[in-house]
């Protein structure tokens, strides 16, 4: 028999009708998410402290949706400074349990907190010394009152028609956990540099390389001194490896006075210049070119190049030394870019 099931439910081909039930979905996991707000209060900060405090690795268990959403807690933990791992609770009572040392804090995540394979390894983990901080709806559940500090999610409704499937409870949860983890990354100072070295393989962390690590220097770094000619200069930008199309002038000092590039002998060529290639290079090189220091992110060394429209940077340490050179095509193909 293929009788219809649930008579509100958005009907087949009816596109308003699915707009409306997916609105009301989103109000119904907003209004779980509102509902925290009262909560961050004393308890929060003091969960912030008991994980800044923590010596170890901050463990986090849950099951089912709730373990899911431990692990991507587990995960933003982890990319942001503290030491995390996640324990599925039904390993942990079959040897697992190693995992989970003095010094570590247990952090555990039920809706209900009646669920059975965490309160089966809990009460070890406590009695061995080992904290238990959780997130479930009460203080007055077995998970509740069980962990050292709770913190309420209070009653949530779950989404959906008939609001069997975790999904407003996971939301807060989630909410929770990245309130969590960020906080305790301001108080870690963990900033744009510590990112970029948990992150070296990402975008993100491509955009906060500083330029240092990736311009050109050493033999790659194109310099020539004042008083060389154009036929020397343009003999240095030939003969560079990676042949970079520009030459950095520098004094006596290695200090950045100038630059010439491929732009420039093309100008040059067209006024016609009598003797060009035996002229001086502070007659025809552009001289107090624009600059960026080595210890600047990457990305901020891209929108320079853009906004100039140049394709070559030189780049100076404290002393205005030039100690490199960054080539757009160089930022282009390590995918650096706003």
């Amino acid at each position: 028999m293929n009788a219809k099931r649930g008579s509100s439910r958005a009907e087949e081909g009816d596109p308003e009708a699915s707009i409306r039930a997916g609105l009301r979905i989103l109000e119904q996991e907003i209004k779980a998410l509102e509902g925290l707000r009262p909560r961050i209060g004393v308890g929060f900060a003091q969960a912030v402290d008991l994980i800044l405090g923590t010596s170890g690795n901050v463990v986090l268990s849950g099951m089912g949706k709730a373990g899911l959403i431990a692990r991507k807690v587990s995960a933003t933990l982890a990319s942001t400074g503290t030491p995390s791992i996640f324990l599925h609770p039904a390993e942990a009572v079959h040897g697992d349990l190693g995992r989970v040392v003095q010094g570590d804090l247990v952090l555990a995540f039920s809706k209900s907190g009646e669920t059975e394979e965490l309160l089966r390894f809990l009460p070890v983990v406590k009695a061995s010394g080992v904290s238990i901080l959780a997130i479930t709806e009460s203080k007055q559940s077995t998970l509740g009152q069980l962990a050292d500090l709770v913190l309420e999610m209070g009653p949530i409704d779950e989404a959906g028609e008939h609001g069997l499937a975790p999904s407003a409870s996971t939301v807060a949860m989630l909410a929770l956990g990245d309130a969590l983890a960020l906080v305790v990354q301001e108080g870690r100072d963990f900033g744009p540099e510590e990112f970029a070295r948990f992150h070296p393989a990402g975008s993100l962390g491509r955009r906060l390389l500083r330029v240092e690590e990736i311009m050109r220097k050493g033999e790659r770094n194109p310099l020539v001194r004042l008083g060389a000619s154009l036929r020397e200069t343009l003999y240095v930008m030939t003969k560079t490896p990676g042949r970079p199309g520009a030459a950095l002038v520098v004094d006596k000092e290695q200090r950045l006075v100038g630059i010439f590039t491929d732009g420039d002998l093309r100008r040059c060529l067209e006024k016609g210049i009598e003797g060009l290639l035996d002229q001086k290079i502070e007659s025809v090189m552009t001289s107090s070119p624009r600059k960026i220091s080595k210890d600047r992110l990457a990305a901020e060394a891209f929108n320079q190049l853009k906004e100039n429209r140049v394709d070559q940077l030189p780049v100076v340490d404290g002393d205005g030394k030039a100690v490199g050179i960054l080539d757009v095509q160089d930022l282009l193909e390590l995918k650096i870019a706003p």
